[in-house]
């Protein structure tokens, strides 16, 4: 292998329809990075075998007048970014069969291309606020995933457990067959309704960036954001208890960044501040 491709990174990312994508706001990553730069569709895998049509529906459309049916599908497509920086990006409606059969054709297409490192993301519904930074929670190995892993919940000893979806058996199986692995997860105030996020889209986008080194181009993003921030607001104004249940989960948000900044510094204090959270919590 040429230095040349040992210093090129080549990076995988993958994002599925369904339980995994909360407001679609993990698909819509790649949308984003498909509309804003220059992409070419590379491989496929085939519907036939993997999903269940009265789930993962056919769609009808006409091309030139012409009725077609569209079958659901995995689209691996081509981004291109820098010169030293490949990205491949895997786009599909989650799988309803044959799962890990379907992840050894993924890892194949990955292997084929010389990838080196697989990127999942996914959404979730979660019990946070629109008012506050959407939480992004990164796993780097799927042993120590705690948080960050398919519905958010730990189990006593902080790891999780529970049921999963397609990115954490993608990154498992990645992860036996010595890919380097990632997953991102982004919370979504689940009192929000499932239109499009911006703002996680645009979170777990950032975080991304910041993973592989790379300043991604955001285009009306920000401004989506902030017109979704500015709806979830008037929502607040038209429910006097929902305005209270945001306001609740506002102060465990400040409470819970209060004890990380303090965990840096002080362990005593945050182990404090973690008590007095637990008794807040406990009083309401």
């Amino acid at each position: 292998m040429s230095e040349e491709r040992d210093q090129r990174q080549s990076v995988m990312l993958a994002a599925f329809e369904g339980w995994n994508d909360a407001c679609q706001s993990a698909t819509n990553v790649i949308r984003h990075l498909l509309g804003r730069y220059e992409a070419r569709e590379i491989r496929h895998i085939s519907c036939d075998g993997y999903y269940d049509y009265q789930v993962s529906r056919p769609m009808l459309c006409r091309v030139t007048g012409r009725p077609r049916i569209i079958w659901p599908q995995t689209t691996f497509y081509e981004i291109a970014l820098a010169p030293d920086l490949r990205i491949y990006a895997q786009l599909a409606p989650e799988p309803n069969y044959r799962w890990r059969e379907y992840c050894r054709q993924s890892l194949h297409i990955a292997d084929e291309f010389d990838v080196d490192r697989i990127v999942t993301l996914g959404s979730m519904y979660a019990d946070c606020p629109h008012t506050r930074p959407l939480p992004v929670d990164v796993s780097h190995d799927l042993d120590e995933c705690g948080r960050s892993c398919d519905c958010g919940a730990n189990d006593g000893e902080g790891g999780y457990s529970g049921p999963v979806g397609i990115p954490t058996v993608l990154d498992d199986m990645a992860r036996e067959q010595s890919f380097d692995t990632t997953s991102m997860w982004v919370s979504v105030p689940q009192y929000t309704g499932n239109d499009d996020c911006a703002p996680a889209t645009l979170a777990l986008l950032r975080r991304l960036g910041g993973e592989i080194g790379f300043d991604f181009d955001e285009g009306d993003l920000p401004s989506l954001a902030d017109a979704w921030k500015a709806k979830a607001s008037m929502l607040l104004r038209c429910s006097d208890q929902l305005a209270d249940y945001v306001h609740h989960l506002e102060r465990e948000w400040d409470r819970a960044e209060e004890a990380r900044k303090a965990a840096s510094a002080d362990p005593a204090q945050a182990e404090r501040l973690v008590r007095e959270a637990e008794d807040f919590l406990k009083g309401l």
